[in-house]
């Protein structure tokens, strides 16, 4: 836990976990489609998928609420690719609808979450303009 009573890191976090878990996953079955598909939606689908997680721990290992933020809308927009990409996945027959769906619906709740997080960072830039949390 950080030095601000409330503040958690992203790491803790249940939904971050479950984002991680899903990275995994997708992984998995992109190493099972032909090379042309891996070359373009699979590469695009894993980069996109991994650097939410990144994003999200680069950033709460940031010194500043503006650092921070930053990072979360990076993790944000690598969400927004991902669903992308699982739409791309379906449409070309990568994924059959239910797994797109699943993953999808799994990207959506992540984004949910992802906007509260943001939401509440902000309130504690706001509340300490000054004061870095760590």
């Amino acid at each position: 836990m950080a030095e601000r009573e409330g503040w958690q890191s992203i790491e803790d976090f249940e939904m971050f976990e479950q984002l991680e878990r899903l990275s995994d996953e997708i992984w998995d079955i992109v190493l099972t489609w032909h090379s042309l598909a891996q070359d373009t939606v699979g590469k695009q689908l894993i980069r996109a998928v991994d650097s939410v997680g990144a994003s999200l721990v680069e950033g709460d290992g940031r010194y500043s609420f503006k650092d921070k933020l930053h990072f979360c809308y990076i993790a944000r927009g690598s969400l927004k690719e991902m669903r992308r990409w699982l739409q791309r996945a379906r449409a070309r027959r990568l994924l059959t609808s239910e797994q797109a769906e699943r993953y999808i619906n799994q990207t959506n709740a992540g984004l949910r979450w992802l906007n509260t997080i943001i939401s509440q960072r902000r309130q504690w830039a706001s509340q300490f303009p000054n004061s870095p949390i760590s």
